[in-house]
């Protein structure tokens, strides 16, 4: 779940009383920033590492001695005197090798923003913000890729505000929990992509409505199968979709479906596009014609999809299929837009609804009006009874608890 800054430093102190020792945490973290660098870059280059005062300098002197072993070169760019530094980040720089032949580098060039944690707060001192103006300009100038440690330097850890000097990251590793502000609309821009360094020792108890999706939590989602199921034991989809000009939605749609597990995958068409999607859908993809799309209600579908590339000329029957079907149904994009017409039929439907829009769609069918991107999906789901995937840079899921 994401925690304040406080609530970071208070089950730290937890930790430690329990004789948890700073340092194994953050050889911990450091090994976890360098196996992220290794996820997005294979071949190994040159990193530099920004370094402040604290243990978020730490975390990257670590991390920098990881992918010297694995063959990087690096490089450290102090914003104060190595004699300033934390005893802890101090002995982590007596522990580096040596940096490797930089000339030689040709893989990547990885920049670690080391300099501020969740304890600053306000504009960055001048020394700092000279350093991450330096860092936000190799990324520019340079082509560097910036993995920023827990959070962007100069981003607010609480509200996510950006102070007028602020990292510009294309990665935050956060360390142990996301921290709210890294949420944030306003942080989007700073965090860039978001991953999370779990060190459980820190992990606060589950409180509050919301959670932070992870591969570990989403696991459990898609268990092993067992070796001797067949097609008929993976589900019957049933998707509606496309029209003359807007087949490749279709066939997105479908071939979604089979790559994700679906076992038996059905595409319901009207005739000026069934033929088209017949010769261009994956083999596995089954096309059936139909005259109506209410014809879905006399076929087996364990569930459905609805919407992409359907166009509105077929308005009245798409939202005649998304009220009365009986089954857990995916509606999108078209659909969506039929829907804004009559959103309070959302109220009467007959089966289980995920509703998937995009800001745009989501503004048709319910107004943002200046709240929050979370608070406007708490709003619209006090309204109605569905589950709710509001896309965007941070995709938030929800569903209503009537």
């Amino acid at each position: 779940m994401p925690v304040t800054c406080e609530e970071m430093k208070l089950a730290e102190e937890a930790a430690f009383a329990r004789g948890v020792q700073a340092e194994d945490l953050m050889e911990r973290a450091g090994r976890g920033i360098a196996e992220i660098v290794r996820q997005f870059h294979r071949m190994p280059g040159h990193c530099s590492v920004f370094c402040g005062k604290g243990h978020n300098a730490g975390d990257g002197l670590v991390a920098a001695r990881h992918l010297a072993g694995w063959g990087w070169s690096f490089d450290l760019r102090f914003s104060y005197p190595e004699a300033a530094l934390s005893p802890l980040t101090a002995r982590k720089l007596a522990e580096l090798p040596e940096s490797g032949d930089r000339s030689r580098a040709r893989g990547p060039k990885v920049v670690l923003d080391g300099l501020l944690g969740i304890g600053a707060r306000g504009e960055p001192r001048e020394a700092i913000a000279e350093s991450i103006q330096a860092l936000n300009g190799m990324r520019r100038d340079e082509g560097a890729w910036v993995l920023a440690i827990d959070i962007p330097s100069g981003l607010d850890g609480d509200s996510g505000l950006p102070a007028s000097t602020c990292v510009e990251a294309d990665l935050t590793a956060t360390i142990a929990c996301v921290k709210t502000g890294l949420t944030a609309d306003s942080a989007t821009n700073a965090v860039g992509r978001l991953a999370l360094v779990e060190l459980d020792e820190l992990r606060p108890p589950e409180v509050g409505p919301w959670r932070i999706a992870t591969a570990n939590t989403l696991r459990a989602w898609l268990p092993a199968r067992s070796f001797d199921l067949h097609k008929g034991d993976c589900g019957r989809v049933g998707i509606i979709a496309g029209s003359p000009g807007f087949t490749g939605a279709a066939r997105l749609c479908s071939a979604a479906a089979m790559h994700a597990g679906a076992g038996l995958v059905t595409l319901l068409a009207k005739q000026d596009a069934a033929a088209s999607l017949t010769i261009s859908c994956i083999p596995e993809v089954m096309v059936k014609r139909v005259q109506s799309y209410r014809e879905v209600h006399d076929l087996r579908f364990d569930t459905l999809a609805i919407g992409p590339g359907l166009g509105l000329e077929n308005a009245a029957e798409v939202l005649s299929v998304v009220r009365e079907a009986a089954q857990p149904m995916v509606v999108d994009a078209d659909a969506l837009n039929a829907l804004s017409r009559d959103v309070h039929l959302l109220k009467h439907c007959a089966g289980p609804r995920l509703l998937t829009p995009h800001p745009g769609e989501m503004e048709r069918l319910y107004p943002q009006r200046g709240r929050t991107r979370q608070k406007w999906l708490e709003d619209f789901l006090a309204q109605y009874p569905v589950t709710l995937l509001l896309k965007g840079a941070r995709t938030l899921l929800g569903n209503s608890q009537d």
